[in-house]
């Protein structure tokens, strides 16, 4: 074993180390903790932002740069899917008819 392995498993190690420790503090205490109240309200909207951030990106931007034409199956795919689920409130319908339309003019029509 040469010594760029050992420090990759030294690294890996002490990683998982920090994050078993620190994962584990909420079970060592004895009495409960308790966030304030701002700090709930704020953790309402985290998973929101958290798909918000990862999706929009990839909705209006092509290998870096913002999509320069609306010829592009994710904008509509995401438009119908933002529609049936502002009407239906459906996850899974949401999903089939994003999907329904964006392959037919992902893969047929080439946008």
């Amino acid at each position: 074993m040469n010594g760029t392995d050992f420090w990759t498993l030294a690294v890996i190690a002490g990683l998982a180390g920090v994050t078993v420790l620190t994962r584990s503090f909420f079970f060592m205490s004895d009495k409960p903790c308790h966030l304030p109240a701002w700090a709930q309200r704020g953790l309402q909207y985290a998973p929101i932002a958290a798909l918000s951030a990862v999706v929009i990106p990839e909705i209006v931007m092509s290998q870096g740069q913002l999509i320069g034409t609306w010829q592009d199956a994710r904008l509509f795919a995401a438009a119908a899917g933002t529609a049936v689920y502002f009407r239906s409130k459906n996850v899974l319908l949401t999903i089939v008819l994003g999907m329904a339309v964006y392959l037919p003019l992902h893969l047929g029509l080439g946008w």
